[in-house]
C-alpha cells in the first residue's frame, strides 16, 4: 500500500529539517497545511512532503526560510530544478529518490537515474547518488519512517542497475593469469549490493572473479584452490556475522580455507570496521570500502 500520509516525524526523518522548526515555520509563514487527526495530531500528503524536501534543498544552498516561503509552490519547484541544473545534482535526486521511495514510483526512478547517469556515468551513480542515499535508507528503516516494502521496492531497482551494467562488462576478455577473485557473503548475510557492485568494478578493469552471491558455507570454498586458481577471497560484512562472531568466522576461514596456504581474505563492509587488529591473521586485509580495495588492485584494462 502506498505510503500518503506523513507524521511530522516522517517529514523530519525525510528533510532532515526538525520537528519544531516545521512548526515554526507553519506558524510564522504558513509553509505547509497540515492535516489534523481527531486527537490534534498533525498529518501531512504527499505534496507536503515534496514542498518540505524542495524547502530543505534551498535552504541547505543558502536561500533564506523568510524568501523561500514568500514563493509559490511551482516557484519553489523552479527554483530547485534552477539550481540542479547550475550546481551539484545529487542532493536533489537524493530527495527525489527517497520521493520515488514513499510513492513507489519506478518511472521517477528511472528518471532520476537516467539523469545522474548522463552527468557522471554508472560508477558515478553508485558512489554520488546510491551509496549516501542508502545510507540514509538505513537510518529511515530504523526510525520507522518507511517499511520493509519501501526498502525491497527501492533496492530491487539499483539491484537492476547494477545488474544491467554488470552484464555488459563480465563477458569481455580477461587477462590469462590464474588469479581470481572469489567474491561471497558470509552465511546468513544477504546485502549483496555493495558485493555485486565491487564485482562490476572489478570485471571492468579486466580482473577474473566468481561471485558466489549470499550466505556461503565456508566449507564449500577450499574448492577453488583444489581447481588450480590462485584465489583471493573477498567479504562484505553488513550484519553477519555480527560483531562478538568476526573472530571465530575468521578462525574458520583460515581452517576451513586457508589451510597450509597463504591464500588471503580481504574484508569490507560495516561490520568489518569492527574486526579489531589483533583479531587479524597475516592473509586477513581489512578495507574502509569498495574504493580502497580497487586502488589496491592494479588495473589492467578500463573498459
Amino acid at each position: 500500500m502506498i505510503k500518503s500520509k506523513f507524521s511530522i516525524k516522517d517529514l523530519e526523518n525525510l528533510s532532515g529539517i526538525k520537528s519544531h522548526t516545521i512548526r515554526i515555520w507553519e506558524k510564522r509563514y504558513n509553509l505547509l497545511e497540515p492535516d489534523r487527526t481527531e486527537t490534534n495530531i498533525r498529518t501531512y500528503d504527499l505534496s507536503a512532503l515534496r514542498k518540505i524536501l524542495n524547502v530543505s534543498y534551498l535552504k541547505n544552498a543558502g536561500i533564506k526560510i523568510s524568501t523561500i516561503a514568500s514563493l509559490t509552490g511551482s516557484d519553489i519547484e523552479n527554483q530547485v530544478r534552477n539550481l540542479a541544473i547550475r550546481n551539484n545534482k545529487n542532493d536533489h535526486a537524493i530527495q527525489e529518490l527517497k520521493l520515488a521511495m514513499v510513492n513507489f514510483d519506478q518511472t521517477m526512478f528511472s528518471r532520476v537515474y537516467d539523469s545522474v547517469l548522463q552527468e557522471v556515468g554508472f560508477t558515478g551513480v553508485f558512489y554520488d547518488l546510491f551509496i549516501p542515499f542508502l545510507e540514509e535508507l538505513g537510518f529511515l528503516w530504523q526510525s520507522k519512517t518507511i517499511n520493509i516494502a519501501h526498502e525491497h521496492f527501492i533496492s530491487h531497482l539499483i539491484k537492476q542497475k547494477v545488474l544491467i551494467n554488470l552484464e555488459k562488462v563480465q563477458y569481455r576478455s580477461k587477462n590469462d593469469s590464474d588469479s581470481v577473485y572469489v567474491l561471497f557473503l558470509p552465511e546468513n548475510e544477504m546485502h549483496d549490493l555493495g558485493l555485486l557492485f565491487l564485482n562490476y568494478e572489478l570485471l571492468k578493469r579486466g580482473n577474473k572473479t566468481i561471485y558466489l552471491g549470499a550466505s556461503m558455507i565456508l566449507d564449500d570454498l577450499p574448492f577453488f584452490k583444489n581447481k588450480g586458481v590462485n584465489p583471493t577471497y573477498i567479504t562484505y560484512v553488513t550484519v553477519q556475522p555480527v560483531e562478538k562472531e568476526l573472530p571465530s568466522f575468521l578462525k574458520k576461514f583460515n581452517r576451513k580455507v586457508n589451510r597450509d596456504s597463504d591464500i588471503e581474505l580481504w574484508i569490507l563492509g560495516q561490520m568489518a570496521q569492527k574486526i579489531k587488529s589483533e583479531q587479524l591473521s597475516d592473509n586477513h586485509k581489512v578495507f574502509k570500502g569498495i574504493s580502497d580495495v580497487i586502488n589496491n588492485i592494479p588495473q589492467l584494462v578500463e573498459a
